[in-house]
Protein backbone atom coordinates (compact mmCIF):
# COMPACT_ATOMS: atom_id res chain seq x y z
CA UNK A 1 0.00 0.00 0.00
CA UNK A 2 1.30 3.49 -0.81
CA UNK A 3 1.38 6.74 1.16
CA UNK A 4 0.45 5.29 4.54
CA UNK A 5 0.91 7.58 7.54
CA UNK A 6 0.17 6.91 11.17
CA UNK A 7 -1.85 9.59 12.96
CA UNK A 8 0.02 12.29 14.86
CA UNK A 9 1.10 11.32 18.32
CA UNK A 10 1.07 7.58 17.74
CA UNK A 11 4.83 7.30 18.24
CA UNK A 12 6.69 4.03 18.15
CA UNK A 13 4.62 0.90 18.47
CA UNK A 14 4.79 -0.86 21.79
CA UNK A 15 4.20 -4.59 21.92
CA UNK A 16 2.36 -5.31 25.14
CA UNK A 17 1.26 -8.81 26.02
CA UNK A 18 -1.82 -9.10 28.20
CA UNK A 19 -2.88 -12.45 29.57
CA UNK A 20 -6.50 -13.09 30.40
CA UNK A 21 -8.26 -16.42 30.67
CA UNK A 22 -5.14 -18.14 29.33
CA UNK A 23 -5.05 -16.06 26.13
CA UNK A 24 -2.01 -14.11 25.03
CA UNK A 25 -2.94 -11.11 22.93
CA UNK A 26 -0.55 -8.71 21.24
CA UNK A 27 -2.23 -5.40 21.83
CA UNK A 28 -0.18 -2.98 19.74
CA UNK A 29 0.66 -2.67 16.06
CA UNK A 30 1.42 0.65 14.38
CA UNK A 31 -1.59 2.31 12.81
CA UNK A 32 0.24 2.50 9.49
CA UNK A 33 0.57 -1.29 9.49
CA UNK A 34 -3.08 -1.75 10.39
CA UNK A 35 -4.14 0.55 7.56
CA UNK A 36 -1.96 -1.36 5.12
CA UNK A 37 -3.62 -4.61 6.14
CA UNK A 38 -7.04 -2.98 5.85
CA UNK A 39 -6.28 -1.97 2.27
CA UNK A 40 -4.88 -5.40 1.52
CA UNK A 41 -8.11 -7.03 2.66
CA UNK A 42 -10.16 -5.04 0.12
CA UNK A 43 -7.75 -4.39 -2.76
CA UNK A 44 -10.50 -3.71 -5.30
CA UNK A 45 -12.01 -1.01 -3.09
CA UNK A 46 -9.23 0.67 -1.11
CA UNK A 47 -6.28 2.35 -2.81
CA UNK A 48 -4.41 3.29 0.36
CA UNK A 49 -4.03 5.97 3.01
CA UNK A 50 -2.65 9.45 2.55
CA UNK A 51 -2.59 12.64 4.63
CA UNK A 52 -4.85 11.24 7.30
CA UNK A 53 -7.47 9.88 4.90
CA UNK A 54 -8.39 6.53 3.42
CA UNK A 55 -8.52 6.71 -0.38
CA UNK A 56 -11.07 4.49 -2.11
CA UNK A 57 -11.15 3.43 -5.74
CA UNK A 58 -14.78 4.41 -6.36
CA UNK A 59 -13.86 8.02 -7.08
CA UNK A 60 -15.67 9.33 -4.01
CA UNK A 61 -14.29 11.53 -1.28
CA UNK A 62 -11.51 10.14 0.88
CA UNK A 63 -12.58 9.14 4.37
CA UNK A 64 -10.91 10.61 7.47
CA UNK A 65 -8.98 8.00 9.42
CA UNK A 66 -9.14 9.87 12.73
CA UNK A 67 -11.91 12.39 13.41
CA UNK A 68 -9.85 14.01 16.16
CA UNK A 69 -12.39 13.34 18.89
CA UNK A 70 -11.46 11.66 22.16
CA UNK A 71 -14.18 9.10 22.80
CA UNK A 72 -15.38 6.73 25.45
CA UNK A 73 -15.90 3.13 24.45
CA UNK A 74 -19.64 3.73 24.12
CA UNK A 75 -19.00 6.71 21.85
CA UNK A 76 -16.69 4.63 19.66
CA UNK A 77 -19.45 2.05 19.29
CA UNK A 78 -21.95 4.75 18.36
CA UNK A 79 -19.78 6.72 15.94
CA UNK A 80 -16.38 5.14 15.49
CA UNK A 81 -13.88 6.45 12.97
CA UNK A 82 -11.60 4.17 10.96
CA UNK A 83 -8.83 4.31 13.55
CA UNK A 84 -11.33 3.37 16.26
CA UNK A 85 -12.49 0.36 14.23
CA UNK A 86 -8.93 -0.99 14.19
CA UNK A 87 -8.07 -0.08 17.77
CA UNK A 88 -8.64 -3.46 19.45
CA UNK A 89 -6.83 -6.53 18.16
CA UNK A 90 -8.99 -9.59 17.69
CA UNK A 91 -7.63 -12.74 19.44
CA UNK A 92 -7.39 -15.78 17.20
CA UNK A 93 -7.67 -19.41 18.13
CA UNK A 94 -9.71 -21.99 20.00
CA UNK A 95 -9.62 -20.17 23.33
CA UNK A 96 -12.28 -20.51 26.00
CA UNK A 97 -11.82 -16.87 26.92
CA UNK A 98 -13.77 -14.47 29.10
CA UNK A 99 -13.46 -11.06 27.43
CA UNK A 100 -12.54 -8.25 29.85
CA UNK A 101 -14.66 -5.14 30.26
CA UNK A 102 -15.28 -3.30 26.97
CA UNK A 103 -13.01 -5.61 24.98
CA UNK A 104 -15.06 -5.69 21.75
CA UNK A 105 -12.63 -6.22 18.83
CA UNK A 106 -14.58 -5.65 15.62
CA UNK A 107 -17.75 -4.44 17.30
CA UNK A 108 -16.49 -0.89 16.78
CA UNK A 109 -17.18 -0.19 13.11
CA UNK A 110 -16.99 2.76 10.75
CA UNK A 111 -20.34 2.87 8.99
CA UNK A 112 -19.17 5.24 6.26
CA UNK A 113 -16.51 2.74 5.20
CA UNK A 114 -18.92 -0.19 5.27
CA UNK A 115 -21.29 1.72 3.00
CA UNK A 116 -18.48 2.43 0.56
CA UNK A 117 -17.43 -1.22 0.59
CA UNK A 118 -20.88 -2.78 0.20
CA UNK A 119 -23.46 -0.13 -0.71
CA UNK A 120 -25.19 2.78 0.93
CA UNK A 121 -28.76 1.51 0.80
CA UNK A 122 -30.68 -1.73 1.02
CA UNK A 123 -31.37 -1.64 -2.71
CA UNK A 124 -27.73 -1.09 -3.59
CA UNK A 125 -26.57 -3.93 -1.35
CA UNK A 126 -29.30 -6.22 -2.69
CA UNK A 127 -27.98 -5.93 -6.24
CA UNK A 128 -24.85 -7.84 -5.23
CA UNK A 129 -26.52 -10.55 -3.16
CA UNK A 130 -26.15 -14.16 -4.24
CA UNK A 131 -27.60 -17.34 -2.79
CA UNK A 132 -25.30 -19.92 -1.25
CA UNK A 133 -26.06 -23.39 0.06
CA UNK A 134 -25.84 -23.55 3.85
CA UNK A 135 -26.51 -27.18 4.77
CA UNK A 136 -29.66 -27.30 2.65
CA UNK A 137 -30.73 -23.73 3.31
CA UNK A 138 -30.38 -21.00 0.71
CA UNK A 139 -28.85 -17.91 2.29
CA UNK A 140 -28.35 -14.54 0.61
CA UNK A 141 -25.01 -12.85 1.14
CA UNK A 142 -23.03 -10.25 -0.77
CA UNK A 143 -20.72 -11.31 -3.55
CA UNK A 144 -18.48 -8.30 -2.94
CA UNK A 145 -14.95 -8.76 -1.61
CA UNK A 146 -15.21 -12.54 -1.62
CA UNK A 147 -17.82 -12.78 1.14
CA UNK A 148 -20.02 -15.39 -0.59
CA UNK A 149 -17.02 -17.51 -1.58
CA UNK A 150 -15.64 -17.33 1.95
CA UNK A 151 -18.92 -18.38 3.56
CA UNK A 152 -19.31 -21.24 1.08
CA UNK A 153 -15.79 -22.36 2.01
CA UNK A 154 -16.77 -22.29 5.68
CA UNK A 155 -19.78 -24.51 4.94
CA UNK A 156 -17.68 -26.95 2.92
CA UNK A 157 -15.13 -27.34 5.72
CA UNK A 158 -17.71 -27.64 8.49
CA UNK A 159 -19.56 -30.30 6.49
CA UNK A 160 -16.73 -32.71 7.29
CA UNK A 161 -17.89 -32.71 10.95
CA UNK A 162 -21.55 -33.83 10.94
CA UNK A 163 -21.71 -33.48 14.75
CA UNK A 164 -21.56 -29.70 14.32
CA UNK A 165 -24.59 -29.43 12.06
CA UNK A 166 -27.08 -28.93 14.89
CA UNK A 167 -25.29 -25.73 15.90
CA UNK A 168 -25.32 -24.34 12.36
CA UNK A 169 -28.93 -24.75 11.25
CA UNK A 170 -31.41 -23.35 11.01
CA UNK A 171 -29.50 -20.15 10.44
CA UNK A 172 -31.00 -17.09 12.12
CA UNK A 173 -30.23 -15.02 9.04
CA UNK A 174 -27.78 -13.21 6.84
CA UNK A 175 -28.84 -10.10 4.86
CA UNK A 176 -31.18 -7.80 6.78
CA UNK A 177 -30.97 -4.03 6.42
CA UNK A 178 -31.45 -2.96 10.04
CA UNK A 179 -29.87 -1.17 12.95
CA UNK A 180 -28.22 -2.96 15.85
CA UNK A 181 -30.58 -3.61 18.77
CA UNK A 182 -30.49 -0.63 21.13
CA UNK A 183 -28.35 1.46 18.75
CA UNK A 184 -28.66 3.75 15.73
CA UNK A 185 -25.84 2.20 13.74
CA UNK A 186 -26.36 -0.37 11.03
CA UNK A 187 -25.68 -4.04 11.64
CA UNK A 188 -23.20 -5.78 9.36
CA UNK A 189 -26.20 -7.92 8.37
CA UNK A 190 -27.32 -4.82 6.46
CA UNK A 191 -24.42 -5.35 4.07
CA UNK A 192 -24.94 -9.08 3.53
CA UNK A 193 -21.61 -9.80 5.22
CA UNK A 194 -22.75 -11.53 8.41
CA UNK A 195 -24.45 -14.74 9.47
CA UNK A 196 -26.20 -15.82 12.66
CA UNK A 197 -26.21 -19.51 13.57
CA UNK A 198 -28.88 -21.62 15.29
CA UNK A 199 -30.42 -19.47 18.03
CA UNK A 200 -31.04 -22.57 20.14
CA UNK A 201 -27.43 -22.31 21.34
CA UNK A 202 -27.12 -18.52 21.31
CA UNK A 203 -26.11 -16.26 24.17
CA UNK A 204 -26.25 -12.48 23.97
CA UNK A 205 -25.11 -9.75 26.34
CA UNK A 206 -28.46 -7.99 26.35
CA UNK A 207 -30.21 -11.22 27.34
CA UNK A 208 -27.67 -11.55 30.18
CA UNK A 209 -28.82 -8.31 31.78
CA UNK A 210 -26.48 -5.88 30.04
CA UNK A 211 -29.36 -3.88 28.61
CA UNK A 212 -30.41 -3.06 32.18
CA UNK A 213 -26.98 -1.78 33.10
CA UNK A 214 -25.79 -4.84 34.97
CA UNK A 215 -22.38 -6.44 34.46
CA UNK A 216 -22.72 -9.22 31.91
CA UNK A 217 -21.88 -12.83 32.70
CA UNK A 218 -20.21 -14.37 29.68
CA UNK A 219 -21.53 -17.65 28.33
CA UNK A 220 -20.89 -19.66 25.15
CA UNK A 221 -22.40 -22.94 23.96
CA UNK A 222 -20.96 -23.18 20.44
CA UNK A 223 -17.97 -25.51 19.88
CA UNK A 224 -14.77 -23.55 19.30
CA UNK A 225 -14.07 -25.80 16.32
CA UNK A 226 -16.73 -23.78 14.48
CA UNK A 227 -15.06 -20.52 15.45
CA UNK A 228 -11.70 -21.65 14.12
CA UNK A 229 -13.13 -22.51 10.71
CA UNK A 230 -14.86 -19.15 10.38
CA UNK A 231 -11.70 -17.30 11.39
CA UNK A 232 -9.66 -19.26 8.84
CA UNK A 233 -11.87 -17.79 6.11
CA UNK A 234 -11.89 -14.17 7.26
CA UNK A 235 -14.82 -14.01 9.70
CA UNK A 236 -14.69 -12.74 13.26
CA UNK A 237 -16.89 -14.08 16.04
CA UNK A 238 -19.19 -12.11 18.32
CA UNK A 239 -18.24 -14.46 21.13
CA UNK A 240 -14.89 -12.66 21.42
CA UNK A 241 -16.65 -9.54 22.72
CA UNK A 242 -17.43 -8.40 26.26
CA UNK A 243 -20.78 -7.41 24.74
CA UNK A 244 -21.02 -10.92 23.37
CA UNK A 245 -23.24 -12.24 20.59
CA UNK A 246 -22.21 -15.86 20.27
CA UNK A 247 -24.33 -16.81 17.27
CA UNK A 248 -22.90 -13.96 15.19
CA UNK A 249 -20.07 -14.05 12.64
CA UNK A 250 -19.14 -11.23 10.28
CA UNK A 251 -16.64 -10.92 7.45
CA UNK A 252 -13.76 -8.74 8.62
CA UNK A 253 -10.62 -10.08 6.94
CA UNK A 254 -8.67 -6.97 7.90
CA UNK A 255 -9.04 -7.83 11.60
CA UNK A 256 -7.93 -11.41 11.02
CA UNK A 257 -4.89 -10.14 9.09
CA UNK A 258 -4.06 -7.61 11.82
CA UNK A 259 -4.35 -10.29 14.48
CA UNK A 260 -1.93 -12.54 12.64
CA UNK A 261 0.55 -9.73 12.05
CA UNK A 262 0.37 -8.59 15.66
CA UNK A 263 0.85 -12.08 16.99
CA UNK A 264 -2.52 -12.55 18.65
CA UNK A 265 -2.29 -16.19 19.60
CA UNK A 266 -4.16 -19.25 20.65
CA UNK A 267 -4.46 -20.52 24.22
CA UNK A 268 -1.15 -21.13 25.98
Amino acid sequence: MRHVRASAGLGAAVLLLLTFAGVAVATELPLAARLELLAGAYPDAIAGASDGHLVLRDGGAALPIDDGRKKTHAQKLAAGDIEDSLSQIYPLGACDMRPPLDFDPGRIRNEALLKRLYGGSADTVARDLVAIDWFGERLRVTSRHGVAKALQAVAAELASSPKLKRYLIPSAGTFNWRTIAGARTLSVHSFGAAIDLNTGFADYWRWAGGAKGRAVQYRNRYPLEIVGVFEKHGFIWGGRWYHFDTMHFEYRPELIAIARQAGASTCR
